[in-house]
């Protein structure tokens, strides 16, 4: 079972990770040829159901990005169900909690470290005949830091054993903690809460990743620390694509897609 996100992180390397809010196999498929190590389909604020995001899956299986998704909420159903679709790793939102972190790990794991049912309907074939042996081991959980109450919990989530890390959303944090609710953020306060969650979850051995809008703002969260950083999502590439030009040239920017999403990423992983 292959999990290119643990491969990077084995070598000290960040993970650069596009997001599919868009229930479309073409626009998938076009970011699974952009170069992306992993690609998350988002289930909580994209326009994905469950059958879209299978149908999302197997179009990312044409490239060589890891195939994550967004849970829309902690429930068990849906993790198992999305792990047997064949995403190796899942993102969950809002844990506040570490009966929650717990929790999460626990509905991702199959016995004796969890208690997911199994059935991997697509997953064995897209991971091999090994994936009962390998999924627990192999399979990332990263638990979303996005409230001032998971801050005052973060110790505590951060000692969840068998969690992989966390991810920040800073659009829901910083809306927590008073303020405009925004990626990129520059506002003093809410710097120092990602710088902290960041610390944290460094000082006790987990994976970090934040949700990034512009590739030198990654860039940056990269240097400081992070280990996956997460490009935007389609809607805004394909939303920057079409703006870019004039309306009369519209077709054009929709045609050139896959060069732009392509552009993104060789610029953010090889320029300065």
């Amino acid at each position: 079972m292959k999990n290119k996100v643990r491969e990077l992180w084995a070598e000290d390397k960040a993970v650069v990770n596009g997001w599919l809010s868009i229930p479309s196999t073409v626009t998938a498929e076009i970011n699974a040829r952009a170069g992306f190590d992993s690609l998350t389909v988002d289930l909580q604020h994209g326009l994905n159901d469950y059958q879209s995001a299978l149908s999302l899956l197997q179009a990312i299986s044409i490239g060589d990005s890891t195939p994550l998704a967004r849970v829309p909420w902690l429930e068990p159903g849906i993790v198992g169900k999305l792990l047997d679709a064949g995403a190796v790793g899942l993102i969950c939102p809002m844990i506040n909690t570490p009966e929650e972190a717990e929790a999460f790990v626990r509905y991702a794991r199959y016995a004796p470290d969890g208690e997911r049912s199994f059935g991997p309907t697509r997953a064995v074939f897209e991971h091999g005949a090994g994936y009962a042996n390998d999924a627990n081991r192999q399979i990332v959980t990263l638990a979303m830091i996005e409230t001032t109450r998971a801050l005052e919990n973060l110790n505590a989530i951060v000692s969840t054993p068998g969690l992989t890390g966390v991810y920040i959303g800073p659009s829901d944090l910083s809306l927590s903690m008073g303020y405009t609710p925004k990626l990129d953020q520059d506002e003093p306060a809410v710097v120092a809460a990602i710088e902290r969650i960041l610390t944290t979850a460094k000082d006790a051995g987990l994976r970090a990743g934040i949700h990034c809008l512009a590739p030198s703002y990654a860039k940056k969260m990269m240097a400081l620390g992070f280990d996956l950083v997460t490009l935007g999502n389609d809607i805004r590439i394909l939303a920057t694509a079409t703006a870019s030009v004039r309306p009369s040239e519209r077709a054009i920017a929709l045609a050139s897609l896959l060069f732009f999403a392509r552009f993104i990423f060789l610029t953010f992983r090889f320029g300065n």
